[in-house]
């Protein structure tokens, strides 16, 4: 686990299900997307507050973490219909909701209906990701095109108009959960991939 901002800690786990490495994120108590690496729970920074999924897919070790830490796990609200009738407890949240002091929810309307970015407006701002953005062979750029569904040019239309939109907001890191993070130049970084 790396502090990589003021308050933002990084670190990364492969998934035992996609046998990829993915990143999580502690913001303040808030964590990200969590996946506990071998170390498990000793390895977090402290307590946690509650945890937020960038989508439905997510919810990696949220269920470990929430049960030691009594603390919500929560995702868009168009994502609970994954968690119904399963003992995965998560609460729903709306876009425009600040979810902690400096973290707010933005609509990505691309990939899932509830892809979410969080924006973070502490220091020059970070963005979290889910899938709408990631680090592929070493570059920014979408996930494959057979993980975006039946029209993958029409997937890519709106995600270029969904993160084009995010270049309004103050940020200047992208927090990937699949890439390493881009800490520092993350706005023009993003804006380069547009230009593509």
């Amino acid at each position: 686990m790396k502090e990589i901002l003021p308050g933002v800690q990084h670190w990364s786990a492969t998934h035992p299900g996609i046998g990829k490495l993915v990143h999580s994120y502690a913001v303040g108590t808030t964590l990200i997307d969590p996946l506990l690496g071998p170390d498990g729970l000793d390895a977090l920074p402290g307590p946690v507050s509650q945890i937020l999924l960038t989508n439905r897919h997510h919810y990696r070790s949220s269920g470990e973490i929430a049960e030691r830490f009594r603390c919500p796990v929560r995702c868009h609200h168009a994502g609970l219909h994954e968690f119904a009738g399963t003992d995965r407890v998560v609460e729903g949240f709306e876009w425009g909701d600040r979810l902690a002091d400096d973290v707010v929810a933005v609509k990505l309307d691309a990939i899932c209906d509830e892809e979410t970015v969080l924006h973070i407006a502490g220091g020059d701002g970070a963005l979290a990701f889910a899938d709408g953005l990631v680090e592929w062979e070493g570059r920014l750029g979408f996930v494959p095109d057979f993980l975006l569904g039946d029209d993958p040019q029409d997937v890519k239309a709106r995600l270029h108009e969904g993160l084009s939109a995010l270049l309004d907001l103050e940020f200047d890191t992208l927090l990937l959960a699949h890439g390493e993070p881009v800490v520092g130049g993350g706005k023009d970084a993003l804006r380069r991939f547009l230009a593509g």
